[in-house]
């Protein structure tokens, strides 16, 4: 991974995005030595949607606060 100052990295910004993503290397951003930040380059654009992306709508049937199950029915929960 290459390395290069804070200073440095605010004079050159635009090139070393462009070569980021053209190398598809990270490039760790160091201030007084010490790592302060990294960047890599972004993964590919996701087309295909996913269960949790929230798309759509849905139906609430019946009581949504109550517990799923019975707690009378668990041996544990008897007395």
């Amino acid at each position: 991974m290459n390395e290069i100052s804070i200073s440095e990295f605010k004079a050159k910004c635009l090139g070393l995005i462009e070569e980021i993503h053209k190398t598809r290397q990270p490039l760790r951003i160091t201030r007084h030595g010490k790592p302060v930040a990294e960047v890599i380059a972004a993964g590919p654009d996701r087309t295909r949607k996913f269960v949790g992306a929230g798309v759509g709508t849905g139906k609430i049937v019946g009581d949504i606060v109550a517990p799923a199950i019975d707690f009378g029915e668990m041996e544990v929960y008897r007395k």
